[in-house]
């Protein structure tokens, strides 16, 4: 057998030397990094993988790493994680204390706002070290008995990892359809459960993906399935409960493999939708919520570059378009009519405001929209009445809308929260203008806000375009570049970044480092033109747009070089990537969590997750000028010698979403090809998904371990 990596008793001896010398909390990492005498060194095969596109070879020497099932591969990735354990030994009092804090701050009992549904009040709480959610419910009145539908505390017991996707209760309130992961792959074996008895049905439907939705009659459940090698999301069944599934019907198939689809019901409950899409285009099927075994039809048929979604109320459908609409528009269109020579314009298309989601009420229609990259409630009575905007003061700040089952009513529930406010749970009085406080999660042992300051600031970039920033800090944290700072980004897919609360984030203010948020081009924050020039031929705004945001930091003395670090997960990790790369002596320091780093190889394989419906987002490498470009950023390809940052990579091995031998690839690259002796760390949960460590307690070790990286590096 081939040798892939090299082992050694020197390598043993050092870890062991590492874990009982710690050094210093604050001093240089390479005093202690020499005590580990040698990290794990994967060599290349001896016969390195060879990739031809377009006339051109690249030569991948460490492709062998995604073999998942393969003994060395796993041998490979413990050793790994022995090193990173042996590196932060020094840090294990820290993490010890800053988990402590950090879970301290908790309320472990806590309990969500009840809302109603079809006569019933439901909540979810926590009990005192719990990891996982109970959700109950109460009949009639808040007063009611409590009714446990399902303890995720029970269900998680002997599992290394646990989360449940899906619930969902018959419209007859008897039955429950849940489903369950015990893996971190995304995969639910969905159940039903009897709620009056507690028993469940025999079958199971094994291995789906957790998206469900309940006919009127209360026993039939459409659920979607995945292909099992890509996990796209592809099929559409019908199930009766107490039925074998093997008898389960096809309703729905979606045979173009740019698309994924799923399953839902309108909030009036008449309809179930099917819906389809991809990054440009969507298309949904209705069908009689009351008619299970009828034939879905199509709303509108799939048009490329037109995304649209359905609501309904009364005798229409109300669909948000960008038909004509870069940043969406709203119109309505009878059910039986639903071609676009019927439409009725009921929300303009606006070039300032970015038109998000709606809620339909009986008396009220409420938009959800993002101006200057922040988010406010427009309400719209459909009588006619004059409309007015729900303000808030704060500088940034994030918003959603919580739930609104009722149309019967004129208080709307939405929850609020800013880099200082705990998230906070209100009812509005749409008529009144009045709003109700119904809770503020709890930060346990006090916490003072005006203690800290938001700022919203604005960057230059180098092609003269404004990037937002949303910041906090202490209040007494000096401003003359003395303080260490972490930037966060994303910048991809449309996916905006709003400022919200952690109480975790407290152990890093309260140790005088800033935290900023850069809205960089990929996302929607400042609407849809924000995104376009944030994907495909100009993804490299979102890189060039997170440097010049740090720079502007610096200029403003809010950090300094040498004090600055950097943090994002997922395609956030591929800008944290790209970033070190293209300046590698920007950062002291990068956190890189579950980071989409080998882009090129990835998308060149269409048989892995998320490839072929995400052409429209990075590109078709297939094609020459996308390929060029996106080997012109992607960080596993562009690795050279140089000194980069004290690196901190995370990943999963039951990732679905990024592959585990994207991060480990990478780090095996930089090890063999940087010429720094900083930290470079590979941290694998091999028990987890693209999600971490599941459990609401337990994940707080990661967030302390991260934690403790930074502050480490920071001498704090």
């Amino acid at each position: 057998m081939k040798t892939r990596f090299v082992t050694s008793a020197a390598l043993l001896l050092g870890l062991a030397l590492s874990a009982c010398q710690g050094t210093t909390r604050g001093s240089d990492a390479s005093e202690h990094a020499a005590l580990l005498l040698l990290p794990p060194a994967p060599v290349a095969e001896r016969r390195p993988h060879e990739i031809t596109t377009h006339g051109h070879t690249r030569v991948d020497d460490y492709y062998w790493l995604n073999q998942r099932e393969d003994a060395e591969v796993i041998a490979y990735l413990e050793a790994e994680n022995a090193y990173t354990a042996a590196a932060t030994a020094h840090t294990a009092d820290l993490r010890e204390q800053l988990f402590d804090e950090i879970v301290g701050r908790i309320d472990q009992s806590d309990e969500s706002v009840p809302y109603e549904m079809d006569g019933y009040w439901y909540s979810v709480r926590y009990v005192e070290g719990g990891d996982y959610p109970v959700y109950v419910r109460r009949k009639g009145t808040l007063d009611g008995p409590e009714e446990v539908l399902l303890d995720g505390n029970a269900l998680a017991v002997g599992h290394g990892y646990f989360a449940i996707g899906g619930f969902a209760v018959s419209d007859d309130n008897s039955v429950l359809a849940y489903g369950v992961d015990t893996v971190g792959r995304r995969k639910y074996d969905v159940r039903f459960k009897t709620i009056a008895t507690g028993e469940h049905a025999p079958e199971t439907l094994a291995q789906v993906t957790g998206n469900m939705a309940w006919a009127a009659d209360g026993r039939t459940l459409f659920y979607s399935r995945q292909d099992p090698q890509t996990l796209r999301s592809h099929q559409i069944w019908r199930h009766v409960v107490g039925t074998d599934p093997a008898q389960d019907v096809l309703v729905f198939q979606e045979d173009d493999d740019e698309f994924q689809c799923f399953v839902g019901r309108t909030k009036s409950k008449r309809f179930l939708m099917i819906g389809c899409s991809q990054t440009l285009t969507t298309e949904y099927h209705a069908l009689a919520a009351d008619e299970p075994t009828g034939a879905f039809r199509v709303v509108l048929p799939r048009e490329r570059g037109h995304e649209y979604s359905v609501d309904h109320f009364g005798e229409h459908f109300y669909l948000v378009t960008n038909d004509r609409a870069k940043n969406f528009r709203l119109v309505c269109t009878p059910i039986t009519d639903t071609a676009r020579s019927a439409w009725e314009e009921v929300v303009p298309h606006r070039d300032d405001a970015l038109l998000e989601s709606i809620e339909i009420l009986a008396r009220h229609l409420v938009v959800r929209e993002r101006v200057e990259g922040l988010v406010r409630l427009r309400v719209m009575p459909w009588d006619g009445s004059p409309e007015h905007v729900v303000a808030f003061d704060e500088p940034a700040y994030a918003l959603r809308l919580g739930e609104n089952r009722s149309f019967q009513t004129n208080n709307l529930r939405f929850v609020y929260t800013s880099l200082t406010t705990p998230p906070s749970v209100y009812d509005y009085d749409l008529a009144t203008k009045q709003r109700t406080l119904r809770k503020q999660d709890e930060v346990v042992g006090g916490y003072e806000p005006s203690d800290y300051v938001t700022e919203r600031l604005w960057a230059t970039a180098r092609d003269g375009v404004r990037v937002p920033i949303s910041l906090v800090m202490r209040r007494d944290t000096p401003r003359d570049g003395s303080a260490p700072l972490l930037l966060y980004g994303y910048g991809s897919y449309g996916n905006s970044l709003d400022a919200t609360f952690s109480s975790a984030r407290l152990s890093l203010l309260d140790r005088g480092f800033v935290y900023a948020i850069a809205h960089i081009r990929g996302g929607k924050e400042l609407g849809e033109r924000w995104y376009e020039d944030g994907k495909l031929l100009r993804k490299k705004n979102t890189f060039t747009d997170f440097v010049d945001c740090a720079e502007f930091l610096v200029k403003r003395s809010y950090s300094s070089k040498g004090r600055l670090y950097a943090q994002g997960g997922s395609a956030g990790g591929l800008l944290m990537g790209a970033v070190v790369n293209m300046r590698p002596d920007l950062f002291h320091g990068v956190i890189a969590d579950v980071p989409f780093v080998d882009v090129v190889t990835t998308m060149l394989d269409d048989s892995i997750p998320l490839t072929t419906f995400e052409y429209d987002e990075w590109g078709n490498p297939n094609e020459k000028a996308f390929y060029d470009y996106m080997l012109s950023y992607s960080p596993y390809d562009q690795v050279r010698a140089t000194a980069y940052p004290h690196l901190l990579v995370t990943t999963g091995l039951h990732d679905s979403q990024v592959q585990y031998w994207e991060p480990a690839k990478w780090v095996a690259k930089l090890r063999a090809t940087k010429t720094d002796d900083h930290l470079l760390l590979l941290r694998t949960n091999m028990a987890a998904g693209h999600g971490g460590a599941s459990g609401r307690l337990r994940r707080n070790e990661e967030t302390a371990f991260a934690y403790a990286f930074l502050l480490d590096l920071a001498g704090r």
